[in-house]
């Protein structure tokens, strides 16, 4: 039946949505029918590319609080999902806990795989200020579904994924939580001031790889972007998730 992945990760501005575009992206160049859904209640960066054409779930009520029953659609779109297809939900830190909660409370991952689906969650691991907050919700994320398939993404954007020299595959979380973990990826790491600054641009303009490649008149931006893009989708080939 269908794959479906839901990014999840507790902490804000670690790269979500920058996950679930990729993701989107390299499946579709992989030759797989892709929907994606946006549930975050405040930024909706994945609705906002106009490329990808993304459902967005309004969570929040006209009390301003988040209404978590329009998960229920949600829910039911992704157990209707056609056979051979991805599903890609991108969640923001604002509702984590409340797609969690819900998660657990309504046996969704028991009902999809009931139907044949399978369940992957992908969260962000990120270097810097906010590696402890990542790690953080990360272990919340394996705590409440250690039965789950977890894609971890390493995102070094921001500084090394290590502490005291150690990288992530050698933390007491990992090593504790190993049996949930289906894969790890790695995103391609390259000069800041050169991949760095094409990347943001990129984004910031709700770009896909494939229109930033090929509408870019600068052959240096051109190639960067393409050796970093070709990495990704290798990356997430090699994971099997598909």
């Amino acid at each position: 039946m269908a794959n479906i992945h839901i990014v999840l990760q507790g902490k804000g501005g670690v790269g979500k949505s920058m996950i679930s575009s990729s993701l989107l992206q390299a499946l579709q160049e992989l030759g797989y029918k892709v929907f994606a859904y946006d549930t975050d209640p405040i930024n909706a960066t994945l609705a906002s590319y106009q490329e990808f054409n993304v459902n967005l779930i309004k969570l929040l009520g006209s009390d301003g609080n988040i209404d978590t029953r329009q998960f229920d659609q949600l829910l039911q779109d992704l157990a209707e999902a056609p056979p051979e297809t991805h599903m890609i939900v991108d969640n923001g830190a604002s509702s984590f806990i409340a797609l969690m909660t819900y998660i657990k409370e309504n046996d969704m991952l028991e009902a999809l795989a009931e139907l044949g689906h399978t369940v992957f969650f992908h969260t962000i691991i990120t270097g810097g200020q906010a590696i402890g907050d990542t790690i953080d919700g990360f272990v919340n994320l394996t705590f409440n579904f250690p039965d789950s398939k977890v894609v971890v993404w390493i995102n070094s954007f921001f500084g090394a994924v290590e502490v005291d020299g150690k990288t992530f595959t050698d933390f007491k979380c990992f090593k504790e939580n190993q049996k949930s973990i289906h894969a790890v990826i790695n995103l391609p790491i390259g000069n800041k001031d050169l991949l760095g600054k094409d990347l943001e641009q990129l984004f910031a303009k709700r770009q896909s790889f494939n229109v930033g490649i090929n509408s870019s008149n600068n052959i240096a931006v051109r190639s960067r972007l393409k050796k970093y893009w070709k990495q990704v989708v290798s990356f997430v080939d090699q994971a099997n998730i598909c």
